[in-house]
């Protein structure tokens, strides 16, 4: 069983930042694949960016690219997601997500019924 607390979400002005981070805990930390997903009002959640297990593969939503970074420190048991340049359909709430892989399976995923865990999201509002 993995837990997952995600912090770091805000009120913030357009073009404005916030780092969001996501805190795992319970089992080995460092083979889960991690995903980023987001959820607006009325509308299904979405993928927002994904991290291979060593952080050296990522993928982003076109809607995000160029101004999100989705990064990892394994030896903190965190995923991070830095948002930047931030627009009021940004506003969501933010999800992180965890997948068991192994060493020989480096790879993202994309698509929310691939992961096994689940974090309680944190609120991102991006005013305009």
């Amino acid at each position: 069983q993995v837990q997952l607390v995600e912090s770091g979400g805000g009120l913030v002005q357009a073009g404005g930042s916030l780092r969001l981070s996501c805190a795992a805990s319970g089992r080995t930390f460092r083979f889960y694949a991690m995903g980023w997903f987001r959820q607006a009002p009325g509308k299904e959640r979405e993928f927002v960016a994904a991290i291979s297990w060593s952080g050296g593969n990522t993928a982003y939503a076109d809607s995000v690219k160029g101004r999100f970074t989705i990064s990892r420190d394994n030896g903190k048991n965190t995923v991070y997601l830095q948002t930047n340049s931030l627009k009021p359909e940004d506003t969501a709430v933010y999800y992180c997500a965890a997948k068991e892989t192994s060493f020989l399976s480096d790879s993202y995923y994309y698509t929310l019924d691939k992961y096994d865990y689940w974090g309680q999201g944190t609120q991102v509002t991006v005013s305009s």
